[in-house]
């Protein structure tokens, strides 16, 4: 309790240095997984899933716009570790850091929950936050590209789709993640621990076969995602299909299963439509189970209470109804 009375004690400005440093040090680290994954189509180097949007959108809406010149300084740091600073550079750290701040304003104009607990929430975030505010960074970037000669303008469109359902991917898969990790409290319930476990080993087990499986059978990822999130939510649908989609990338990148023997832009295609479904079915799904979950406890509580209500006037007997009667004659 001492130690943290003592660091609200800090001063201020030292307080926001140390936050900055600290989401600029996970936006950068999260742009170093997400270039460690990445594949090369028809020449341009393009990532599947973009993860410092989604660690950058989660941190708005958990801690508010003072995050976003920690947003900045990552977004900078990653483009540095790539290449010299230069005008094209500036370009795609503006729109870095603009797309996730207008996801944060939109998400909160239209009353979103970080808790995501109804099907509104997740619609919001996969529509507004990833696929509408992703085309500030995508079409900033790619527009800096361009105007500075970095691009070939046949590759333009291709560049710009993939840069664009990256970051959507990023805000889709990575963003509800780290919003169920912020809730998560230790220890953990204890309940269904041992279907916990089961699923965990299935998914750790099959997951991989699937993906490096010679015959094209990734499909039967989906009944495990499917199971992930009746049962679990967001807690349990999220990291399966984080998983899958870091597994299919890796095949991907490997050429390896359902991606041997493809074209660049064919296997390029191929998984990110895989990636996408993954992430809707496990957002969505999850946001609908959880509504209909709060649904029915709303309904057993005010069940509940109407039981309390009608036990308490009945308390009274008989007599003192009569009581009242003869009061009002």
């Amino acid at each position: 309790m001492a130690a943290v009375v003592g660091i609200r004690a800090w001063p201020r400005p030292i307080v926001l240095v140390c936050e900055t440093l600290l989401v600029a040090v996970c936006y950068y680290a999260a742009g170093r997984l997400g270039l460690s994954q990445q594949l090369v189509a028809d020449g341009a180097v393009v990532t599947p899933i973009w993860p410092p949007t989604g660690v950058a959108v989660a941190c708005l809406l958990l801690f508010g716009l003072r995050c976003v010149p920690g947003i900045a300084v990552g977004a900078l740091l990653v483009v540095a570790s790539l290449t010299a600073p230069r005008l094209s550079a500036a370009g795609i750290v503006l729109g870095n850091t603009l797309a996730p701040v207008c996801a944060c304003l939109m998400l909160r104009a239209v009353g979103f929950r970080v808790s995501l607990s109804r099907l509104r929430d997740g619609l919001m975030l996969v529509f507004l936050g990833a696929m509408t505010a992703m085309l500030i960074s995508s079409g900033v970037g790619i527009g800096t590209l361009a105007l500075t000669d970095k691009l070939v303008a046949d590759d333009f469109w291709l560049v710009w789709l993939a840069w664009w359902v990256g970051d959507a991917m990023g805000v889709v898969i990575v963003t509800p993640l780290l919003l169920v990790l912020h809730r998560a409290r230790w220890p953990p319930p204890s309940g269904r621990w041992g279907e916990a476990a089961g699923l965990a080993l299935v998914v750790c087990v099959l997951v991989p076969l699937v993906t490096y499986s010679s015959v094209s059978v990734l499909f039967l990822v989906y009944p495990l995602l499917i199971w992930a999130a009746l049962r679990f939510q967001l807690a349990g649908g999220m990291p399966c299909a984080l998983f899958a989609s870091v597994m299919a990338t890796v095949a991907a990148r490997e050429e390896a299963g359902s991606f041997a023997r493809l074209t660049d832009i064919e296997t390029m295609m191929k998984l990110q439509a895989f990636n996408g479904t993954l992430g809707l079915t496990a957002l969505l799904l999850s946001s609908v189970i959880s509504e209909q979950i709060n649904t029915r406890r709303s309904v057993e509580q005010a069940c509940q209470e109407l039981v309390e209500a009608l036990q308490h006037l009945n308390a009274g007997g008989p007599g003192s109804t009569g009581s009242s009667g003869g009061g009002v004659r």
